[in-house]
């Protein structure tokens, strides 16, 4: 990732013109080569884990712990409604880290955004009484949204003003924005009535999010749970998409991320960029806060996140930074986690493996030369290097 650039009077400093210009604007996308070590990453995953459980459990528990895995993923209407619901905030989320690393921006404060995003959405959920729910999912929607651009704007600010580092930033709002919640869930108005625990008032039924599946006929109560937030993200990948390949901003995006200095030099205004990467990219991270409060859980308590922010680093990572491979990579996430509890419940193997495999996936992706080495594949074009899926 990019160092960086020095600042003198609030503006980077010009050392160097690199020939980048490929690297921002490759003309052609080799998905061949894009898709191979991720791939192999995961196959790589699940024979490590296969190791885990032949030592935990047995040999003999490697087959029905993975066929429960598989088909609580995807065999029926209800496990691949659970898997998608669960890769929805995870498509968001992991779209605000993967812009972040193609403007050369480490963003690790998703978590934190999401925080924030989904408690301002529940604030509004409830808050506009008598408002129609065409009307009101939007504006909850777009609450969601702008709390956590505020959050992202804060840390974008500071690095393109003051040369401080987002990573540490975005780990100091995260702190902050869990303390925030806790403090604002205890507030008069906030606080759901009859209630001394932090948790909020629920949102209101015009301000929910639909589900798109209730027609399906399912056993048992309650239904398919997935819902209109589905379609919210994937139309959030495409304008990621279009933003970063089709459009002048996307442009001057990956040309700060690939080299600051020669941005500079072409004309492009680095602060701007910076700023305006943090500030879409927390933006994406409270949507999928919103997107948790107000289509699954109906009000905000501590730690509803459930991590999803930290995941969607991994899930970057895994998708090369692409919007089509974040969504690609949440769906796998979403399959294991889903399919993960069915592998709980059907067979010896404990959920805990998934966090394994989450695990390994990430480390054989990190370490691209050993997936290499192992499976005997040549470098590509796109496959040699991480940090290329960061601003390539």
């Amino acid at each position: 990732m990019t160092e960086g650039p020095e600042l003198v009077g609030g503006e980077p400093e010009i050392r160097e013109q690199p020939p980048w210009l490929e690297r921002v604007a490759p003309r052609d996308v080799d998905w061949r080569s894009l898709a191979l070590i991720p791939s192999l990453a995961v196959l790589s995953a699940l024979v490590v884990g296969a190791i885990f459980i032949v030592f935990t459990e047995g040999f003999d528990a490697i087959l029905p712990a993975y066929r429960a895995l598989f088909t609580g993923a995807f065999v029926g209407w209800s496990s691949i409604s659970e898997t998608l619901l669960v890769a929805t905030p995870l498509i968001l989320a992991g779209l605000a880290v993967a812009l972040g690393f193609r403007a050369g921006l480490f963003n690790i404060g998703a978590e934190g955004q999401m925080t924030i995003g989904g408690l301002v959405a529940v604030i509004a959920g409830f808050s506009f009484e008598g408002l129609p729910a065409i009307l009101h999912i939007p504006v909850a929607l777009l609450a969601g949204f702008l709390g956590g651009a505020l959050w992202g704007f804060i840390p974008g600010l500071l690095r393109a003003k003051t040369g401080a580092h987002e990573v540490i930033t975005t780990i100091m709002l995260n702190f902050i924005a869990f303390r925030t919640l806790d403090y604002v869930l205890k507030l008069p108005g906030i606080q759901a009535e009859g209630r001394f625990d932090p948790i909020s008032q629920p949102v209101l039924p015009t301000a929910r999010l639909p589900r798109i599946l209730g027609w399906l006929p399912v056993d048992g109560a309650g239904g398919l749970r997935l819902h209109v937030g589905l379609l919210v993200a994937l139309a959030m990948a495409w304008a990621v998409h279009w933003l970063l390949f089709k459009t002048t901003w996307g442009f001057e995006f990956r040309a700060v991320g690939a080299n600051p200095h020669a941005a500079k030099y072409g004309g492009m205004s680095v602060v701007v960029a910076i700023v305006l990467v943090m500030t879409l990219s927390g933006a994406l991270a409270g949507m999928a806060g919103g997107n948790e409060t107000l289509g699954v859980l109906g009000r905000a308590s501590p730690g509803f996140t459930a991590a999803i922010g930290f995941d969607a680093i991994a899930l970057a990572l895994l998708g090369r930074s692409h919007p089509g491979g974040v969504v690609l990579s949440a769906i796998l996430f979403g399959a294991l986690r889903a399919g993960g509890r069915t592998m709980q419940v059907q067979s010896e193997v404990g959920i805990d493996l998934i966090v394994i495999i989450q695990a390994l996936i990430i480390i054989f992706i990190a370490a691209p030369e050993l997936v290499r080495a192992i499976y005997r594949v040549r470098g590509g074009k796109e496959t040699g290097q991480l940090t290329r899926g960061w601003s390539t």
